[in-house]
């Protein structure tokens, strides 16, 4: 089954190799920023159990993904409603959200969320998006008002995304917990 791929693989300005993948959701800025600061909000899509201190330096507590062990990371600026970003996993989190226009068709609210994962390595780009392409299908779900999808997906959903990162030519290589 051919995957639609919509995340994209960049290099900074300095430097460093990212990915970074971008949604327009039917709501408010402040429904948005509550998807990726609330943990219970966060828990329907995100891969780990994540307790923050939503302050700069604040701490940050991951659990309860089975492919990662528990660990912590800090918050590295936080401008509400509009941008969060941390360290996880060796990795930087940007998360920004931007306010459009009203819909034409409805007048309703809506919101660009961008997320931009910073890698530690550049071998981890296609392993990552795949995760990612699984979580943000979540998190469409949840922005829709949907019933928690989980973000584990299906093994062969996550391998379709990847296999499919790694035949565009984004970079590979890096281990994959829970794959052995």
């Amino acid at each position: 089954m051919a995957v639609d791929l919509t995340g994209t693989f960049l290099t900074l300005d300095d430097g460093r190799p990212a990915v970074r993948f971008s949604r327009v959701h039917d709501h408010t800025v402040e429904r948005a920023w509550r998807l990726v600061t609330e943990p219970g909000e966060l828990a329907r899509w995100f891969p780990s159990r994540a307790e923050m201190d939503l302050r700069p330096g604040g701490a940050i507590r991951f659990s309860g993904d089975p492919n990662m062990p528990e660990s912590t990371g800090r918050v590295l600026d936080v401008r509400p409603p509009l941008h969060l970003s941390l360290e996880w996993g060796g990795d930087e989190l940007h998360f920004d959200l931007e306010e459009l226009g009203a819909r034409k068709d409805t007048g309703g609210a809506r919101t660009r969320f961008t997320l931009t994962d910073v890698l530690a390595a550049e071998d981890t780009a296609a392993r990552n998006a795949a995760g990612w392409e699984v979580c943000l299908a979540a998190l469409d779900t949840a922005a829709r008002g949907g019933p928690p999808a989980g973000t584990g997906g299906t093994p062969g959903t996550w391998k379709e995304f990847y296999g499919a990162y790694v035949t565009a030519g984004v970079p590979s290589g890096a281990p994959v917990p829970g794959l052995g």
